[in-house]
């Protein structure tokens, strides 16, 4: 007669991880980072380039003798407790990935100046940061650089232990995607060459 509650009681135990775990995904289609990873790029934009957001160091121009103004950044924080910078929900939507092709913050007059990146793409190619800083990075002897004007999407990136995965940018040639796994946030980044 004791075997029953006490099978009962083990039962009970073993499962409660995942109803915690259940839990704690309720809605988990738009969790970000912890671990996820895309399994695919952003696709391409549609319709045409919308007008390219300002950055924080961009000014309103001048208009006669007027001061100049700041513009407020766009924001990318589209849920509570989502991130301030572009990044993906678990359900793989790309949010900020959406300037169009002829945004002129990411046109290079020699796309892929230095090659182009061979290591592997998306899920199944993680790649442990190993050393640098924005400006310059590197894995498995890959380099790459954020963009100027993602830099201040990266200020949380580990430049040492952070893991990325990367994705080809479908709208703007000579750039790549570098998704971090741990924050779930990307920045657009420049391949300098490698291997």
């Amino acid at each position: 007669m004791r075997l029953l509650p006490t099978l009962l009681a083990v039962s009970l135990f073993v499962s409660l991880p995942a109803f915690a775990q259940h839990n704690n995904h309720q809605g988990s289609s738009h969790a970000v980072g912890g671990g996820y990873v895309p399994p695919h790029g952003p696709p391409p934009s549609r319709g045409g380039a919308r007008q390219a957001e300002p950055s924080r160091q961009q000014a309103a121009p001048r208009q006669d003798n007027a001061p100049r103004q700041e513009v407020a950044p766009r924001s990318y924080r589209d849920q509570q407790g989502h991130p301030e910078a572009p990044h993906v929900h678990s359900n793989g939507e790309w949010v900020g990935h959406d300037a169009g092709r002829d945004d002129p913050r990411y046109h290079l007059d020699r796309p892929f100046e230095h090659g182009r990146f061979t290591g592997g793409f998306g899920r199944g190619h993680q790649w442990r940061i190993e050393g640098g800083d924005p400006s310059r990075f590197w894995f498995g002897g890959f380099y790459f650089g954020v963009a100027p004007f993602d830099l201040a999407y990266a200020n949380d990136w580990d430049w040492a232990n952070d893991q990325v995965v990367i994705y080809d940018d479908p709208d703007h040639p000579g750039w790549y995607l570098a998704y971090n796994v741990r924050l779930g946030t990307y920045v657009h980044v420049q391949y300098f060459g490698g291997q």
